[in-house]
């Protein structure tokens, strides 16, 4: 009898042993190659936003709940919402021609995703803000604006705005009904363009050239038709400039505008004809670089080109504010024109990454451009932030002679199939910012925590909830705690990764 126990217990230890032989190898399958195993639901009091500049998070989704202990933690960020600073309008990239064409050539169910992902404020980012050409841009399939013959008698959308533009923001629209749409256009058509103003001779020219003022009226017109156009597709304009890069000739489509005209344009045509039109799209002006371009002669007088026309009564009444770019001069004039004209707001209208700036290192990249551009222009007040081109292809575009021949997108795709989507650092920047702080969140007041080589900003959302977005720039974890007066949670920033956190009052 003992020896048959005995033989029964080893023949069940040994089927003991295989099974777990067995459970250990489906373990090692199922974890093992590419395939991360399923991550657990996710619940808590605070929800995060993680992306570190390595990928090792790559925009993780986490969770962490509030703490019910005393805080004594000398690294607490504490939140002051009585000291209240400009209302957010939202975050977003340019919806370029090129990036509609990019888009298009994906297939349905892969778009789809990719603008959900981008825009849905329910199963993505949320990006809020978009701006598109009004005519083409240096990232458009071709010259053109919509009036190419002479006479406003012409006015037309072309086959970029009905086959690219238009049925890229519908889908966009379907996905987020309140994205707000900046137009910016590149140049007029060339009929209105002279040589100069003193002798006013044609110049049929995409590049360079100046407003006929003989045509301000005729220009404003094509303005408010352009923007009736689109509104006749669904498609509400929410902002206008009134060129893009008015210092700079050189790029592929280009207008040279001083403020001195673009205050008479404003003035006299563009801001009382639209008002005779019934509306209410917001006029921003300027929108180009920090240092106003003066490395070049002719634009010696254009300093501080805003606050130029805000001294004209007459036009800063139809003007909502200035945009900006970044490609020279600091970010520190934002805050210069801002209290200099306080009632006027601000908005960051572009910035690009390319050849030139290691702009597909996110190693890089990512920490360079969440630390000046997201929260650097967020910080001096702008109310929106809005990078270049969504979506180039492989090869950088498609793209016009004459312009940027070196930027990436925010996203590129791979030519060679319309599936594969690298995610470069703008991409994650303004993900990090949509994805909390929501159109209308005022940003707020803080205290306490401040070391270098860490920057934030906090906000106080429409539905009463608070948003951080922090970035740690060293190369250490650092365990930080948030207080907001009411409740306080500590987390543990990884090194040089951005984390945006959203959570209940």
């Amino acid at each position: 009898m003992k020896l048959i126990f005995n033989l029964k217990m080893t023949t069940l230890l040994i089927l003991a042993l295989c099974c777990l032989s067995y459970c250990s190898d489906v373990e090692k399958e199922d974890n093992g190659g590419t395939t991360p195993p399923p991550e657990p639901p996710v619940a808590g009091d605070v929800t995060m936003y993680i992306t570190t500049n390595t990928r090792s998070q790559d925009f993780k989704k986490q969770t962490v709940d509030f703490s019910t202990k005393d805080n004594m933690s000398p690294t607490t960020l504490k939140l002051e919402p009585g000291t209240r600073y400009q209302t957010m309008d939202g975050f977003g990239a340019a919806v370029t021609g090129s990036t509609c064409y990019n888009l298009m050539q994906m297939t349905q169910e892969n778009r789809t995703k990719f603008l959900k992902e981008t825009f849905s404020t329910t199963e993505g980012m949320g990006q809020s803000y978009i701006r598109i050409s009004i005519g083409c841009s240096d990232f458009s399939l071709s010259e053109y604006t919509c009036c190419d013959t002479p006479g406003l008698e012409n006015f037309a959308l072309t086959s970029e705005e009905t086959d690219y533009v238009i049925p890229i923001l519908k889908e966009i629209l379907a996905i987020n009904p309140d994205i707000k749409i900046m137009g910016s256009p590149w140049t007029p058509p060339r009929w209105m363009k002279v040589n100069n103003l003193t002798d006013l001779q044609p110049f049929n020219s995409w590049t360079s050239g100046q407003l006929n003022p003989a045509y301000y009226a005729d220009y404003a017109d094509y303005f408010v038709k352009w923007i009736q156009a689109f509104e006749a597709q669904g498609i509400k304009i929410y902002s206008v400039t009134p060129q893009n890069e008015p210092l700079n000739r050189g790029n592929s489509a280009s207008l040279y505008m001083t403020w001195q005209e673009q205050r008479d344009f404003v003035k006299t045509a563009l801001g009382p004809k639209m008002e005779t039109a019934g509306l209410n799209t917001r006029i921003y002006i300027y929108d180009h670089n920090y240092d106003y371009d003066r490395n070049k002669p002719e634009n010696a007088d254009q300093g501080q080109y805003p606050l130029k026309i805000y001294e004209d009564a007459a036009a800063a009444e139809f003007i909502t504010g200035a945009a900006y770019h970044n490609y020279g001069g600091n970010k520190e004039e934002l805050n210069f024109i801002h209290q200099s004209r306080p009632d006027k707001e601000l908005v960051f209208t572009e910035t690009s990454i390319g050849t030139w700036n290691d702009g597909r290192n996110l190693e890089v990249r990512l920490i360079d451009d969440m630390r000046e551009v997201a929260l650097g222009t967020v910080n001096n007040w702008c109310k929106g932030v809005i990078v270049w081109n969504l979506m180039l292809d492989t090869d950088r575009g498609p793209n016009r002679d004459g312009g940027c021949q070196t930027c990436y997108g925010a996203v590129d795709i791979d030519r060679s199939n319309y599936s594969t989507i690298t995610r470069n650092s703008h991409y994650y920047i303004v993900g990090h910012l949509s994805s909390v702080v929501k159109p209308g969140a005022v940003r707020i007041g803080t205290s306490g925590f401040s070391e270098s080589g860490f920057y934030y900003s906090a906000f106080e959302n429409p539905d009463g909830t608070y948003a951080v977005v922090l970035l740690n720039s060293t190369s250490a974890n650092r365990m930080i705690t948030l207080d907001d007066g009411s409740h306080h949670f500590a987390y543990e920033v990884p090194a040089k990764s951005v984390i945006s956190y959203r959570w209940k009052k």
